[in-house]
C-alpha cells in the first residue's frame, strides 16, 4: 500500500523536477495528483512513463492525501499550506515561509534526518534555502569530527535559482549580445546577467546583507549547529543550472586535508572529486541532473591554525530544492507515515 502525494506548483521549474525525482527513485506512490494555479489548469506534466493533467490548486480537497509537495511560492503557501495540513496532509515546503518558525522543522536527510519528527506540531516540514542545502552536506561529517568554529562562504548562483524568469533573461541576453538591434534590458535581475556576475539575490537588509545570505546563516545555525558563525557572499552568474561555493572552514580542532577527505568520501550524498591536476574536480555543467554534491579542491588553509577550504557544486534544482523535499518526503514515510 502506498502514499497519496501532491505535488504544488507542478508546471514550475522545482515542480516538474519533484515529478521526475519522485519517478526516478520508486517513491511508493499510489496516486499522484499534479496542482497548479487555474491559469495553468489542464498543462500536461511528465511522470516517469506518464502524463499528468494539472488540477486546480484553488478548489482541491487534501484530505485523505498524505502528502504534498509544494513548490509555489511564499504568498501562495501561506494560504493554501495551512489548508492542506488541516486537512490531515503533511505539507513538505520549498518556500523560504516556515524555515525560520520553531514549530517547523528544517530538514536536509543527510545532516538531521531525526527533526523530520518535529513535524506533528504543524503538519508541516521545511526545505531549506538551495545554496544552505549543499553546504551543510559537505559540513556536517567535518563538524562531527573537529567541530566547526566559523564559515566564510562566496557562492556561485545559477540563474535558474531565479526561476524560469532567470533562466528565459540569460538566454535571451546572451542572444542580444550578438544582435546589438535586439536589445534584452534586465527585468528579473538588477543589472545585465549574461556576461556578467552580480553580487546580489533576494532584497538588502539594514546591515549590509542581502536576505540570501542571511538565509545561510540562520539556515546553517538552525539544521547543523547554532554555535557556528557564518558569513556569506551570494553571487548570481551566468550559468543555467548548478550552485557553487567556495567554503573556508574554521575548525575548533585541527584537521587534516587527507582525513577531511576521507571523512566526506564517506559522508551520504556526497561525492569526492579532487585530484591536483587540469579538470580534477567538478563544475556546475557536470552536475546537472546528478543527485550528489560535489567537492573538490579540498586544501590546508595555512592562514589560520584549523582552516580548510573547499569547493562545492551541486544541481539547484535537485538537492537545493526537489530532490531534498523528496528525500525528506522518504525519511517521513519510513519514520512516521508507514503504511501497511
Amino acid at each position: 500500500m502506498g502514499y497519496r502525494v501532491a505535488v504544488v506548483g507542478a508546471t514550475g521549474n522545482v515542480g516538474r523536477e519533484m515529478l521526475n525525482i519522485l519517478a526516478e527513485r520508486e517513491f511508493p506512490a499510489d496516486e499522484v495528483v499534479a496542482l497548479a494555479s487555474r491559469r495553468s489548469l489542464g498543462t500536461e506534466v511528465s511522470y516517469g512513463d506518464k502524463t499528468l493533467k494539472t488540477k486546480d490548486l484553488d478548489g482541491f480537497d487534501f484530505t485523505g492525501w498524505d502528502i504534498a509537495l509544494f513548490a509555489i511560492g511564499s504568498d501562495a503557501t501561506k494560504q493554501y499550506a495551512p489548508k492542506a495540513a488541516a486537512a490531515g496532509c503533511v505539507v513538505i515546503d520549498n518556500s523560504s515561509l516556515y524555515r525560520y518558525d520553531p514549530d517547523v522543522p528544517l530538514v536536509v536527510p543527510e545532516v538531521n534526518a531525526e527533526a523530520v519528527m518535529g513535524y506533528t506540531k504543524k503538519n508541516i516540514i521545511a526545505n531549506p534555502n538551495c545554496s544552505t542545502a549543499q553546504m551543510v552536506v559537505a559540513l556536517k561529517p567535518l563538524h562531527d569530527r573537529a567541530r566547526i568554529r566559523r564559515v566564510v562562504v562566496s557562492t556561485y548562483q545559477s540563474v535558474s535559482g531565479a526561476g524560469k524568469d532567470g533562466m528565459d533573461e540569460l538566454w535571451d541576453q546572451t542572444k542580444s549580445i550578438y544582435n546589438p538591434t535586439d536589445d534584452k534590458p534586465a527585468k528579473t535581475f538588477t543589472k545585465q546577467i549574461a556576461f556578467n556576475v552580480i553580487p546580489h539575490i533576494d532584497s538588502f537588509m539594514e546591515d549590509g546583507q542581502t536576505r540570501e545570505e542571511w538565509k545561510m546563516v540562520a539556515e546553517t545555525k538552525k539544521i547543523v549547529d547554532k554555535a557556528i558563525k557564518v558569513t556569506a557572499t551570494c553571487v548570481r552568474v551566468p550559468v543555467f543550472v548548478g550552485h557553487s561555493e567556495a567554503i573556508n572552514i574554521e575548525f575548533e580542532d585541527f584537521l587534516d586535508e587527507d582525513e577531511a577527505r576521507d571523512i566526506l568520501r564517506e559522508a551520504p550524498g556526497v561525492m569526492v572529486i579532487d585530484k591536483r591536476e587540469d579538470g580534477g574536480y567538478v563544475t556546475p555543467i557536470e552536475c546537472v541532473g546528478d543527485f550528489a554534491t560535489f567537492i573538490s579542491r579540498i586544501r590546508q588553509d595555512p592562514t589560520i591554525d584549523n582552516g580548510l577550504n573547499m569547493w562545492v557544486v551541486s544541481d539547484n534544482l535537485r538537492k537545493g530544492a526537489a530532490l531534498n523535499a523528496v528525500q525528506i518526503a522518504e525519511v517521513l514515510g519510513q519514520r512516521a507515515l508507514k503504511k501497511a
